[in-house]
């Protein structure tokens, strides 16, 4: 994990999302709109009058409180916005923060009060948050704290670095405040530096073959599938912070792929292209290693490919050529999958595709966007004080660095994505078809290795969990205590790790937890012994990379990973 702040909100939040597609094509204003949602909670509000009355009538009470000093209206000790001694001491900022909290718990509590269908609810809270962050008054660079030492510390040089980085953040997607130095890190230098080559590179993909670090390895290797929208190495971080140096120094095997970052020319490669990349590389990684089975590891979208192209191979009577299959923070099935399920129907899904469909791209600067709103607070305001208010370079930090390095999306793999988000097609066997051949998820009968964050907002586990039931096979599910990217990051190193873990997944996800196994420390160790039980004997570690037939092509990262 990184430094001082691993386990903080703005790591958590730093990630992929497959299931707001739709938002990421239409622009900001639509995301930040409630639509017609909004005027069912209007109309809803407007048969409420008395819960309207209770809660304006509660609300000029206190803030008559405040206005005499009456008050007891008081930040969290965990809300960093009103960290500044100088909020709580000084009377007039303390009456300022004390308004804006009565009025938040306001809002936030007009937003409860409503009986509303999920989407709706999901849809209002979501613009609710987005309101009410907006308007702290730790935004306000007139009354700030923080911007008036800022400018006695800096002789008034922040009032001119700060509206300096605005424009330039606003002069180009995405348009929100930088999170990391765009030159804090170089890919194959700093980050994505475990020792390999390019050993197969396609139009879709490299594949990275890693160079043991042990005399012997095993004889069955791991093929890892990385997200589509973001670059592969959020799983090759620097030294210690990698699962795939990990894993490398256990003994294992280890093969990646990195995905092309395609443009206009690819906007016709949709599952099928992606899925015959997939079995291309398992084809190489067999010939490589003289193995007739290979691990398969996938995260998140590369999750939902890595699942179908199995399913594919169940259906084709090829399935012996996965020894297992490991999802991590990967949905499956889409009911009620948290606010991104939310945000999606016909209507805008279908405005999103013909969008991208003329472009022939979804672009990754546009996802990033609105994986920043999502946490407003923690990867737009905080930073908007950090960059404009304070006038600051935001702090170096290597996940969010990988996040910023976007990738783009081919538009009818964005087509095929968000229909099968919309329709929840994974839960149905014969939903969707890969490749010729339908996909019916439980004739996947490996077993399965499935890792969840207890704290991820954009996969809720409990998702992830009702995903490990598609599947026909024996599952060890595992419940992190992180987030979405943390849930990753997560190597032995971090002292507060901790997850729960089971090996049986048949009951209701709420009973789950009382059911699992409480272990502290990282889960890597876990899936590293559970690899080696499935591995096979240990054989002399190759002295080369490749094969004869799969000739090195260039040392690892390659080049795929290096276009913008």
């Amino acid at each position: 994990m990184r430094p001082a702040a691993e386990d903080g909100p703005a790591v958590e939040a730093a990630a992929p999302l497959d299931l707001l597609l739709s938002q990421a094509a239409l622009g900001p204003a639509r995301r930040l709109l409630p639509g017609t949602a909004g005027l069912r909670f209007a109309a809803a509000l407007a048969r409420r009058p008395e819960r309207v009355g209770a809660r304006v009538t509660s609300l000029a009470a206190e803030l008559a409180r405040v206005a005499v000093g009456a008050s007891a209206v008081a930040p969290s000790t965990r809300d960093r916005r009103f960290a500044d001694p100088a909020w709580t001491s000084n009377p007039l900022l303390r009456r300022i923060v004390q308004a804006y909290l009565a009025t938040s718990e306001t809002v936030e509590g007009l937003a409860q009060d409503v009986p509303m269908q999920w989407r709706d609810a999901e849809r209002i809270n979501f613009v609710a948050s987005n309101v009410v962050q907006a308007l702290s008054p730790s935004n306000n660079p007139l009354i700030s704290p923080v911007g008036w030492k800022a400018l006695i510390d800096s002789g008034g040089a922040n009032v001119v670095t700060g509206p300096r980085q605005l424009v330039a953040d606003l002069s180009h997607e995405p348009r929100v405040p930088s999170m990391v130095p765009p030159d804090a890190y170089r890919v194959g230098v700093d980050l994505a530096v475990t020792p390999g080559a390019v050993v197969l590179r396609t139009p879709v993909l490299e594949l990275i073959h890693y160079r043991p670090q042990t005399e012997n390895v095993r004889a069955v290797p791991l093929l890892i599938v990385p997200p589509t929208i973001n670059k592969y190495y959020v799983l090759d971080l620097a030294s210690g912070r990698s699962l795939v140096e990990f894993l490398v120094q256990q003994g294992q095997q280890v093969f990646v792929i990195s995905w092309r970052n395609p443009d206009a020319r690819h906007s016709k490669w949709g599952l099928d292209a992606y899925a015959g990349a997939i079995l291309a590389a398992l084809d190489a990684v067999e010939d490589i290693c003289a193995t007739d089975s290979t691990h398969v590891l996938a995260a998140c979208s590369g999750g939902m490919l890595a699942s179908m192209t199995a399913a594919h191979l169940a259906a084709t009577g090829s399935l012996d050529r996965l020894a297992s299959l490991g999802l991590l923070v990967t949905v499956l099935d889409q009911t009620r999958a948290g606010l991104a399920s939310a945000m999606i129907d016909e209507n805008l899904a279908a405005r999103a595709v013909a969008k991208s469909r003329r472009r022939g791209y979804l672009d990754g600067r546009q996802l990033a966007e609105v994986f920043a709103w999502l946490r407003p607070g923690d990867l737009i305001w905080n930073y908007w004080v950090n960059n404009y208010v304070q006038g600051k370079k935001p702090p170096k930090f290597d996940i969010l660095f990988w996040n910023a390095d976007t990738t783009r999306m081919p538009a009818k793999l964005h087509r095929d994505f968000l229909d099968m988000a919309l329709h929840n097609r994974l839960a149905h066997p014969g939903g969707v078809s890969l490749l010729g051949t339908e996909i019916d998820l439980k004739q996947v009968t490996v077993d399965s290795y499935v890792v969840a964050g207890s704290a991820d907002h954009l996969c809720p586990w409990q998702s992830c969990y009702r995903s490990s039931q598609l599947l026909g096979g024996k599952t060890r599910f595992v419940l992190s205590t992180n987030g979405h990217i943390a849930a990753l990051v997560n190597p032995p190193s971090n002292p507060k790790s901790s997850y729960q873990v089971a090996d049986d997944n048949s009951g209701d996800a709420a009973d789950w937890p009382q059911a699992a196994t409480t272990e502290k420390g990282s889960w890597w160790p876990d899936y590293d012994r559970w690899l080696a039980e499935r591995s096979g004997s240990e054989k002399p570690a190759p002295q080369v990379l490749g094969s004869s037939r799969f000739r090195v092509v260039e040392d690892a990262p390659g080049s795929y990973v290096l276009d913008k």
